[in-house]
């Protein structure tokens, strides 16, 4: 009987294709829009989640935004390392300058710091060394470069151990970054140096304090522990006062992250989920007038011994083959949506999520089956004596 009743709503539906498919067509748009809006969300949750987790999930930034007339020095930054719960501290400036080698010269990001930012930013090298603490207290000129620094300063050569001038200054280049593909597609394409962070003051103008410097909790699970204790330091530094400092947990932002990201997924979800709703009491219209339109139809059936069951399931399964198939052509257009997305954003890994693939098959069972019954009961109700008088 079931098999039967595929065929006889297969028919229906392509009898009449052009009808089939605008009453499919609200589906379609719905799915789409259900699938490519989450799946473009969760692709740029991951992205950011990613770079987050890159810098390191046990890491504490901390911003000084009044000095008090007393400024943090670079040795004290240091010092603070030797408490049990923090691993790692180092200072961070960042500054922009000319780097030349022979005919090739560019801009160049520059950033000032210590031994301890390699581990507490995961940093990896390709080749060479990162810098040391002799560096930062002699002064020394001395550079770590990204690997697009080295291509375009010396042309694909072996820069480790080679000179270049910053800003007029020569340095040495001590150690070369693994090149790391960057999920927010900014530190692909320029050239970056780190320098110790004495040195970097003596470059600049502005420069001449600490006023963010970074720090890694003992472990993960020491983390509330450690951002405790640097809040009870920096207190104790500026005289109580809480808005001369801010303290930043990567952790904390993390799942501000996810709960902001989760929050607007329901919501667009919920917004292509009403433009299934409107699909579904497009198929329900449909079937109200195909109802009509095969009213004898349905009185022949009944007179020829069809029951309520066999009518009720032909017209149900007609409006759940329509908001199926409406599904399916809906994934297919997301699946093409999300490629081509993925073609001109390159920063943004797009996917298709097989969950939210499952999510909208069963949301458009649900459809066509609940606008499909009202018709379908409809139809099996029908009297055969007046459905054979219906012309």
């Amino acid at each position: 009987m079931v098999i039967q009743s595929i065929k006889m709503a297969w028919s229906a539906i392509g009898g009449n294709k052009m009808r089939s498919f605008l009453t499919m067509l609200g589906i379609i748009i719905g799915v789409t829009s259900l699938v490519v809006l989450v799946s473009l969300v969760n692709g740029a949750t991951n992205s950011v989640t990613d770079s987050i987790s890159s810098l390191g999930t046990s890491l504490l930034t901390v911003s000084v935004v009044d000095d008090k007339e007393n400024p943090l020095d670079l040795s004290e930054v240091l010092a603070y390392a030797d408490e049990a719960e923090f691993a790692e501290t180092a200072p961070f400036a960042q500054t922009n300058g000319t780097a030349k080698n022979g005919s090739e010269s560019g801009d160049m990001t520059v950033y000032g710091t210590t031994s301890g930012y390699a581990s507490i930013r995961n940093l990896e090298l390709s080749s060479g060394r990162f810098l040391k603490k002799a560096d930062h207290e002699n002064h020394t000129y001395v550079a770590v470069i990204n690997q697009y620094g080295a291509e375009t300063l010396f042309s694909g050569k072996n820069a480790l151990g080679q000179t270049f001038l910053l800003d007029g200054r020569k340095f040495q280049v001590v150690g070369i970054l693994k090149e790391k593909e960057s999920s927010s597609g900014f530190n692909n394409e320029r050239m970056e140096a780190y320098i110790p962070y004495t040195t970097l003051m003596r470059l600049s103008d502005t420069i001449k304090d600490v006023t963010t410097f970074y720090v890694s909790a003992s472990s993960k699970t020491e983390m509330e522990s450690a951002e405790r204790k640097l809040t009870m330091t920096m207190l104790e530094r500026f005289g109580q006062d809480e808005e001369a400092f801010t303290i930043a947990n990567s952790s904390d932002m993390m799942e501000a992250i996810e709960s902001v990201t989760g929050t607007l997924s329901l919501m667009l979800g919920g917004i292509a989920g009403i433009s299934l709703l409107v699909g579904g009491i497009g198929i329900m219209n449909i079937m109200l007038v195909s109802v009509t339109e095969r009213t004898r139809e349905i009185g022949i059936r009944k007179a020829i011994g069809a029951d309520y069951n066999s009518i009720m399931l032909q017209f149900l399964i007609e409006a759940l083959m329509i908001s199926l198939m409406g599904c399916v052509i809906g994934i297919f257009l997301s699946w093409l949506i999300i490629v081509i997305a993925g073609k001109f954003v390159t920063s943004i890994s797009f996917s298709l999520s097989p969950g939210i693939v499952c999510l909208a098959v069963c949301f458009s069972i649900v459809i066509g089956v609940c606008f499909g019954i009202y018709p379908a009961d409809k139809a099996a109700k029908k009297s055969p004596i007046d459905a054979l008088r219906h012309s």
